[in-house]
């Protein structure tokens, strides 16, 4: 399965707004990710968002409606969550969730 280009077109246009530093968008995973100065912060697996929120905000990022587990290689990645569509249906949920992913990618150093 593709991923998820409509969702894809949605994140592009919430970064666009925010203008992050270093913003680089990558094909990955069989989906795309959006890096911050080097640091994912987001992106689309098939139809899921993707947002790497960290270790400190995972649980309760987790805990969140329609959040779940990031898991394509047969174990979770600690401090990343997939968004199914009801969680990033609304423009404010979609730009919340990007918001958060490149928050945390600019607390990392830039690679």
């Amino acid at each position: 399965m593709a991923y998820n280009e409509d969702l894809a077109q949605r994140i592009r246009q919430v970064l666009d707004e925010l203008e992050p530093p270093g913003l680089v968008e990558k094909n990955m995973f069989g989906g795309v990710g959006f890096m911050v100065r080097g640091n994912m912060a987001c992106g689309v697996h098939k139809d899921r968002l993707i947002v790497r929120v960290g270790p400190e905000g995972y649980q309760e990022a987790l805990a969140r409606p329609h959040a779940g587990l990031f898991d394509i290689t047969g174990r979770p990645m600690t401090g990343w969550v997939t968004v199914a569509a009801g969680g990033y249906e609304t423009q404010s949920d979609l730009e919340a969730w990007v918001r958060e992913g490149v928050g945390f990618a600019l607390t990392l150093p830039a690679k």
